[in-house]
């Protein structure tokens, strides 16, 4: 079972829809046993990083998704699921983060439309299990007006270029973590949420 998060981010039913899709037995849950008997976790979400964090705190559920991860669980996050891993969010005055990797989520400073809005490409800068079969320049649909900055360049999966390059996918070990939605990236979003649940298997 994949345990998909309901932390009241947006969303979900998307991100449901399209994993049953792909074949996969999935579960809207905030529960703190689910995420824990479940064989991968998904993070969706869109929204502010603040308030996010405020209801992963409420549901108290912050210390199981990082326990989980920790101990190797496959985790997928997208959108707010990508930023809330790092340290630390600028948004709304500023937040602390889940801070399982070093960095800040910051907004576009170029002179660029904001919320970046529709398609644009992968620059694939790590090939993945998650990138299975997905070709680099592949088109994926954006919803955001902040975007991650990693300490460590190693976990940069993949970049975007939108008024200068920022990093819109990070992998390392049982982490993926896309800033794009693949809920709604048509064939090549399908088959990247259908290679995550093959690491969950």
């Amino acid at each position: 079972m994949i345990a998909l998060i309901d932390y009241g981010m947006g969303n979900l039913h998307s991100v449901h829809k399209a994993l049953q899709h792909v074949g996969l037995d999935v579960k809207i849950t905030s529960s703190r046993q689910d995420i824990i008997d479940s064989a991968g976790i998904v993070l969706p979400g869109v929204g502010a990083f603040p308030a996010a964090m405020n209801n992963l705190r409420s549901l108290d559920i912050t210390e199981t998704l990082i326990s989980e991860i920790v101990r190797g669980k496959p985790y997928l996050g997208i959108c707010l699921g990508l930023q809330l891993l790092f340290s630390r969010g600028d948004e709304g005055g500023g937040a602390e983060g889940l801070n399982l990797f070093s960095g800040e989520v910051v907004r576009f400073r170029s002179n660029v439309k904001i919320p970046h809005m529709g398609w644009n490409q992968l620059q694939i800068k790590k090939q993945t299990d998650h990138f299975s079969n997905i070709q680099g320049g592949s088109f994926f649909y954006f919803v955001h007006s902040y975007y991650v900055c990693p300490e460590d360049k190693t976990i940069i999966a993949a970049e975007t270029f939108y008024g200068e390059d920022f990093c819109s996918a990070v992998a390392r070990d049982n982490i993926f973590a896309v800033q794009f939605h693949p809920e709604k990236s048509q064939k090549a979003g399908l088959r990247m949420l259908a290679n995550f649940g093959k690491l969950c298997r």
